[in-house]
C-alpha cells in the first residue's frame, strides 16, 4: 500500500577463513564496507592473537569470530556454520610454509573439509584466494592448489578462483637494507623475472566483488596490480630512488640455490628438518626464476601485457610508507632476505 516502508533485506552472510592473515584483514574490511554480515572462522591461538589483539584494526565491529578446526567439517558445520544461513564462503587460508605436509593438510585437505561443510549448509557461492604460479606447478604446494581448484569447479556451486601476482609484502624484505646503506640483492642480473604487484587492499576489494559480478562467476581469474610488470632490478632502482640513495646492486647466482638444495636434500634423508629446508629452498629458486605474470602456454612465455591490472595503489607508495615508518614488514614466514 501507499506510503509502507518496503521490507529490510537481510545483508548477504559470507563465512570468511584466513581471515587472520593480512589479505584476509584487508578482506574482512572490504566486505563489511561493502555492507556484508561476516563471521569469520579462526583457530583458538590465532583468534587471541590477532582478532582480540588491542589493536582496533584487527577486529573491525560488526565482525562475528568464532573459533574451531577448520580441518575438521564436524568443527566447521558445529563450530562455524552452527546451523545458520550462509550465502558464500570466502577463503584466503594458505599454508604458512608450503612445505609439503603442510600445503596438502591446508591448501588441499582443509579447504576440502570446508567445502563439505559449506555445501551441507547450504552455501551457494564460494570465493578462493589461490595463486598465479599454479601456472607452472613444479612444487607440492602449487599441486595441493590445484587439486583443490578442481574439486570446487566440480563442487556445482558458483565459484571464483582469484590467482594474484607477487604482494607488496613479499617484495618488501630489503627495504632496511637498503634504509642502512647495503646492496640491493638480486638473483642473477635482475632481470630474470617480473611482476605486477597489488596491494592487500586493492586484492581486498577484487575478491570482494566477485561475491556480486557475475562476469566474475565460474572463472578462474589472474590479477595484478596498476602499472606495468617491475623486474626485481626496476623494484630495487624505484626503492633506492625513493630513499635518496645511489644504486648499489649485488648479484647472487641462482646456481647457488642449486648447490644449497643438492646439499640439503642429500642431508635431508637422513634430517627430516633439512629435507623441509630444501623444499623451501626450491620454492625460493622458483621465485627466483619465474615470473609472476599470466603464463601463455601457445608462445611459452610469460605476457606482461595480458596479465590484468586492478586498483590504484602501487608498490611506490608502498615502499614510501614503509621508508617514512608508516607501514610494516608484515612477511612472517615469507620472509627470504
Amino acid at each position: 500500500m501507499e506510503g509502507e516502508r518496503p521490507l529490510a533485506v537481510p545483508a548477504l552472510r559470507v563465512f570468511v577463513v584466513g581471515a587472520t592473515g593480512t589479505i584476509g584483514r584487508a578482506t574482512v574490511r572490504v566486505l563489511l564496507r561493502h555492507g556484508y554480515d561476516v563471521v569469520c572462522f579462526v583457530r583458538p591461538p590465532a583468534a587471541r592473537r590477532a582478532l582480540v589483539a588491542p589493536d582496533s584494526s584487527s577486529h573491525p565491529d560488526g565482525v562475528t569470530v568464532r573459533t574451531g578446526d577448520v580441518r575438521d567439517v564436524a568443527s566447521i558445520a558445529r563450530d562455524g556454520f552452527r546451523g545458520e544461513r550462509f550465502d558464500a564462503v570466502v577463503s584466503c587460508m594458505a599454508s604458512r610454509t608450503g612445505t609439503p605436509r603442510d600445503a596438502w593438510a591446508v591448501d588441499h585437505d582443509a579447504h576440502v573439509q570446508l567445502l563439505i561443510a559449506a555445501k551441507a549448509a547450504g552455501v551457494t557461492q564460494f570465493v578462493l584466494l589461490s595463486a598465479i604460479c599454479v601456472q607452472k606447478p613444479q612444487l607440492e604446494f602449487q599441486r595441493a592448489k590445484l587439486a583443490f581448484e578442481r574439486k570446487l569447479t566440480e563442487s556445482g556451486l558458483t565459484w571464483s578462483i582469484v590467482r594474484p601476482t607477487a604482494f607488496f609484502k613479499s617484495l618488501s624484505g630489503q627495504v632496511k637494507r637498503v634504509q642502512q646503506g647495503k646492496p640491493f640483492l638480486l638473483f642473477g642480473d635482475g632481470t630474470l623475472t617480473a611482476c605486477k604487484p597489488i596491494s592487500d587492499d586493492d586484492l581486498a576489494e577484487f575478491l570482494t566483488t566477485c561475491l556480486s559480478d557475475p562476469t566474475r562467476h565460474d572463472r578462474v581469474l589472474p590479477i595484478g596490480g596498476p602499472g606495468d610488470a617491475l623486474t626485481p632490478r626496476q623494484q630495487g632502482e624505484q626503492l633506492f630512488a625513493l630513499a635518496g640513495r645511489t644504486p648499489q646492486f649485488k648479484q647472487v647466482p641462482v646456481k647457488l640455490l642449486d648447490v644449497i638444495i643438492a646439499v640439503l636434500s642429500t642431508l635431508g634423508r637422513a634430517i627430516p628438518t633439512l629435507a623441509d629446508k630444501a623444499q623451501l629452498a626450491r620454492i625460493g629458486r622458483y621465485y627466483a626464476t619465474e615470473s609472476m605474470l599470466l603464463w601463455d602456454p601457445a608462445t611459452q612465455r610469460y605476457d606482461a601485457d595480458a596479465t590484468p591490472s586492478f586498483g590504484n595503489d602501487t608498490l611506490a607508495d608502498h615502499y614510501t610508507r614503509m621508508l617514512r615508518g608508516e607501514q610494516k614488514d608484515d612477511r612472517g614466514e615469507h620472509a627470504v632476505f
